[in-house]
Parts: C-alpha cells; sequence; structure tokens
C-alpha cells in the first residue's frame, strides 16, 4: 500500500515537473534560451490565485483565469528586458538576468505577500476516491490529466497550426523566417508567455498540495530544469516522460528510504541518466556547422 500511494503521489508530482519543464522546452525550441525564473513564475501563479480567490473572495474561474494572464506578461516582461538585449548582442548575458528577476520576484514576494505559508483550498472534493482499493484525491488524478492535455495541445499546436509552423521555422532558420514574414520577436515574445502560463498552471495544481509561499518555486524550478535536460529539451513528450519518471523516483524514494535521501538519490539519478544518454530519453543531437 505504501508503495501505491507513492506511486499515486509521484504521477502528480511527476505531472508539475513536466509542464514546468515543458516551459523550458517551449523558449528553447523557439530562440535558443531559457527561463531561468521559471521557478519563481510558478510561485507567481500560485500566489496570484490564492490572493484572488482567498483573500480577496473572487470567483475561483476568474481568479485561475486572471493568474494565468498575470503570468504571460510577466513572462513577456522577462523577455523583454533579460534576454533580448542580451540575445540581440550574441552575450549569454542572459542567464544571469533571468536569475535575477527571479530572485527580484521572490523578494518582491516576500515583502507583499509575507513570509509565512498558507493553505491553499481545493475547488475539488477533500474526499478521497476509492480506486481498486487505493484513496487517491480527485486533484491527484487531475493534475497527471492535465500535464499530458497540455503537452498534447502543445504537440498539435507546433504540428497542425500556421503559428506553430511559423515557430518551427524560426527553430530552424530565424534569418529565412523573417524573409518569409514571419515576426520573429513578437513569436519568441510568445513563447516566453506559453512558457509562465505552463509554470503558473503547475503552481495553481500543486498549491492545494503544498503551502503556497514566496519560496515555493525555487527548488521547483531547479529540478524542473533537470527534468528538460534529462527529457530531452528538444522533445516536448521526452521532457514530460521524465518528469514523470523523476515524480515517481523522488515519490519511491521518499517512501522507502526516508526525505533525507530524496535530493541526493534524485539529483545522482540526473547524473546518471545524462552520463548515459548526453541527449536525453526523446532529444536529438545538434549539428554543427562548419
Amino acid at each position: 500500500m505504501l508503495i501505491t500511494l507513492a506511486l499515486v503521489s509521484g504521477l502528480g508530482l511527476g505531472s508539475m515537473y513536466g509542464l514546468l519543464a515543458l516551459g523550458f522546452y517551449v523558449t528553447y525550441s523557439v530562440s535558443n534560451t531559457v527561463n531561468f525564473a521559471q521557478g519563481s513564475s510558478m510561485m507567481l501563479g500560485a500566489v496570484l490565485c490564492y490572493s484572488f480567490a482567498v483573500t480577496l473572495g473572487w470567483n475561483p474561474a476568474v481568479s485561475v483565469v486572471l493568474a494565468l494572464v498575470l503570468c504571460a506578461g510577466w513572462g513577456m516582461i522577462v523577455e523583454r528586458i533579460a534576454v533580448r538585449p542580451f540575445a540581440r548582442r550574441g552575450s549569454n548575458g542572459w542567464l544571469m538576468a533571468t536569475v535575477a528577476l527571479g530572485i527580484i520576484v521572490e523578494n518582491v514576494t516576500l515583502f507583499t505577500f509575507g513570509k509565512e505559508p498558507r493553505n491553499y483550498p481545493s475547488v475539488l472534493a477533500d474526499t478521497p476516491l476509492d480506486i481498486a482499493g487505493i484513496p487517491v484525491l480527485p486533484l491527484q488524478l487531475v493534475i497527471p490529466a492535465a500535464g499530458l492535455v497540455v503537452a498534447g495541445l502543445l504537440h498539435l499546436l507546433a504540428r497542425r497550426t500556421g503559428f506553430g509552423k511559423a515557430l518551427l521555422a524560426i527553430t530552424q532558420n530565424p534569418g529565412a523566417a523573417r524573409l518569409m514574414g514571419i515576426d520573429v520577436g513578437r513569436a519568441i515574445a510568445v513563447s516566453y508567455a506559453v512558457s509562465t502560463v505552463f509554470a503558473g498552471i503547475a503552481g495553481i495544481l500543486i498549491a492545494p498540495l503544498f503551502n503556497v509561499s514566496s519560496d515555493m518555486g525555487t527548488l521547483f524550478g531547479i529540478k524542473a530544469f533537470a527534468v528538460a535536460i534529462v527529457g530531452g529539451i528538444t522533445s516536448a513528450w521526452g521532457v514530460v516522460l521524465a518528469g514523470f519518471c523523476y515524480g515517481l523516483l523522488e515519490a519511491l524514494i521518499t517512501a522507502l528510504l526516508g526525505s533525507t535521501y530524496t535530493q541526493i538519490l534524485t539529483f545522482a539519478a540526473v547524473i546518471l541518466a545524462l552520463a548515459l544518454m548526453p541527449n536525453g530519453l526523446l532529444g536529438t543531437a545538434g549539428t554543427r556547422k562548419v
């Protein structure tokens, strides 16, 4: 029973890691850059939704939508002030700039939202469902389903829509994409908005299972980046698969050995996975032009 409960919990955690990691995949696929403030974006989604739904007492659905819209706006701000100026000059300064923005937003939230973690009530029933004799919270079923749905929609967007094909064109050759009339700058800004929306969704979904606080996204963001690399940051399905694997491994280690060993063994597993599969689970090796 302990292992079964750990597997259920691990699927939920893994889906959340996958959602965060999909944000890294989106921006990297379009611009070869990533948002290292992704963990802070997750925290922002949870804090905003809590503030609207609990503190102000607004309708939960309206609170979720507004929180995600603001997360999208935050993503575009990150791209505009912390990525674009450096990327245009061919500098890797965006690495530190996005980290710095994440630290800034965490500290601003600390001063405005407060230091104490807060419990966010779930809109779903708190009574566990009995599935084959296993008590499972409805939210623990919704989180993995949401991760798979988002990955599927992202795949359809990239393969079946004009905007998705434009993004693929930018990935393959930004210069040629500009000649074809594609607004590359706008597409990159949209990719950052989508990235932070994914993070916001993860934060809102996971908030009822964890306390909402200003520093809740820091470690999650680091783990999600590890998941993105292990999955193969060029593959959406690889990223999602790696998220599930990481979440299951983390939950099993915690259940069987205790939380003391969780971070040690999971990150050791990340190193081992990258040593055995340098391009990730489903990633492809980059081509080097000479």
